[in-house]
Order: C-alpha cells, then structure tokens, then sequence
C-alpha cells in the first residue's frame, strides 16, 4: 500500500496575539500573526485497507482517540467517504503546552498527507474547512504562508515575511491554553489593528501579546525565565551586540517565549548567553557547578535558534 515517509509538521510563533472581543458562544476574537518556523515534528503514514486509523507508537499524555492526528484522519474519512484507512507514526520535536501549535501542525500535515495518499482531491479551501472545527490553529498551516489572522483564527490573509532568526525559549514549565482564555483577568477588548499597519516586526512597540500578563501572573517560572531573558538583551544592546528594540515575547498562550534577530549570529549569541545564565543561577542555587558541556539546561526544556521559514513546506501539495 502506498505510504510518505519523513512529512513535516512545523511549529509557528504568534510575532503578536491581540485578544478584540468575545462572541455569544464564548469563543474570542483574535488579531494574530504567525511565522513558521524550522522546528518540526515528522509524520510517517502508510495506507491501510481495513479503513482503520492506528497511531502506531505511543505519545505520553496524549491517548490515541483524542491526538489530533487521528481526528483528522478520521475526519477526513468522514467527509469524503473513503474506506481507506492508515497507520500513523508522530515523532516529536515540537514541545506540548509551549503555544507552539505542534498538535495543529500535526493534525494539518496529516490532513495534507492523507488527501494525497487517498487521492481525495480536496481543494486548500476545503482541507481549511475540516481543519477548522479541529482547533483554531489548524486551518493556518493547511493555508500554507505565514498570515494575517483575525476572528476566532479562521480569517487569514498571507504575509510576506523578511528572512528572521528566533531564539526560542521554553520555561521547564506547561501553560494549558484553556485556561489562559478563562481567566477573568484576560484583557478582551485590545483595539484592532490593520493589516496595512503591520511591519512584521517583532519590536513595534503598538504590538503585544495579551495571553502573556495572565500566563506569567499564573506561571511564575515562565515570568521569571523572561526575565532572565531580558537581562541577556539588555546586555545585549548595550554592548551592540544586538539592534536596539528587542524584546522577549511570548508566544500564543505560553509557556514558549521568542526574541526576533535579524541574523543567526546575534540569535546564536543570545541563546549562548541564556544558557550561561542558566548554568550559573543553577550552581549558584546549588552550590555545586554545572558543566559547560550538559546538554540539558536547569529551568528551561528548550534554548535554541529557529529560522523563520517564508512557507509552509508542504504548501505545493495540494492546489
């Protein structure tokens, strides 16, 4: 049976997340913008006959009936009534409760690969409409190009991006989206902006996060860690090292933080320098020193560059 080996399912930052309104049935308005970026998660999936879906290897906390993959296949099968089924392999790259959106490239990819491997003939605009009721990230990486996004997520305009290098923070810590978007405190009423007034710039001043106030008062360890960040830009900038202007942000509802840089030099040396600062405040606690050489950092799970990608990488595979 046919199968694709090796798709890739890449995470996305939100450069700013503006929370307009709430609708009668509870769900927010949204003014967004997300970039892709070069951390991925990778599916393979082989075509069964028995029209069964099977995720063939096991994701810690996250049972079968409930991955998003699987509902998407199983979606996908209900709307288009195809008997085929598949076997899905996830492997993971992308952090679960960073607001990196994993589970929604995953759940896109997997929609992608299978309207190709099923011969289902679904047009972009179609896969957008199974991707929605999936999750509000979803139809954004099945549209294909780093985007405008505005009501609950679903209206997305593209943008053409210049070429940025991020350094993608992750606290030791998870944020659960649901309850960021509960929170009394949520700002819900941020003026809207317009498309024609976005630069893509990662330091307008008019541009914020409005999920970040309320994650960091929750989650003091993704509040302390930015902290930590914005020690290392201060210095940063100080010494010209970095352009003036940066900043840490969050992205979508934690616990992931981002720094824009215009070249992977000054991300490379921001990211050496969180580290360095991570080493010393764990000896510091400790009293004992952290080796230089350890691969995993106290008080963060991730400190590393992403490019930003000017597409999605499976953007040709459908029309």
């Amino acid at each position: 049976m046919p199968s694709l080996r090796d798709i890739p399912a890449p995470a996305k930052i939100n450069l700013f997340l503006h929370v307009t309104g709430r609708r009668a049935d509870g769900y927010h308005l949204l003014q967004t913008a997300f970039r892709f970026i070069d951390l991925q998660d990778t599916l393979h999936i082989a075509t069964r006959d028995d029209g069964r879906i099977v995720r063939i290897n096991d994701i810690p906390g996250v049972p079968e009936d409930d991955d998003l993959v699987v509902r998407a296949a199983r979606s996908l099968q209900a709307a288009t009534g195809c008997t085929l089924g598949a076997d899905i392999e996830l492997i993971k790259q992308i952090p679960m409760g960073g607001g990196l959106g994993g589970g929604s490239s995953d759940a896109a990819s997997t929609l992608l690969a299978l309207n190709r491997l099923w011969n289902c003939g679904l047009t972009r605009e179609q896969l957008m409409e199974l991707a929605l009721p999936l999750g509000a990230d979803v139809p954004v990486f099945v549209f294909g190009r780093n985007a405008f996004a505005e009501g609950v997520g679903e209206k997305l305009s593209p943008l053409d991006l210049p070429p940025r290098w991020y350094v993608i923070v992750q606290p030791d810590a998870s944020v659960p989206t649901p309850e960021i978007f509960r929170a009394p405190e949520l700002t819900r009423d941020s003026a809207p902006v317009r498309i024609a007034d976005f630069s893509g710039s990662n330091t307008s001043s008019s541009l914020k996060n409005d999920l970040e106030p309320v994650a960091f008062a929750r989650f003091p360890e993704v509040a302390r860690i930015a902290g930590v960040v914005n020690e290392v830009l201060a210095d940063g900038m100080q010494s010209n090292v970095l352009d003036p202007g940066r900043k840490v942000r969050m992205s979508g509802s934690g616990a992931c933080l981002f720094v824009e840089c215009d070249t992977p030099e000054q991300a490379s040396w921001a990211v050496d320098q969180i580290a360095g600062r991570m080493r010393q405040r764990s000896s510091e606690r400790s009293g004992t020193a952290v080796e230089e050489s350890m691969t995993d950092l106290p008080y963060v799970r991730i400190n590393r560059v992403c490019a930003g990608l000017a597409v999605h990488p499976l953007l040709e595979w459908v029309a």
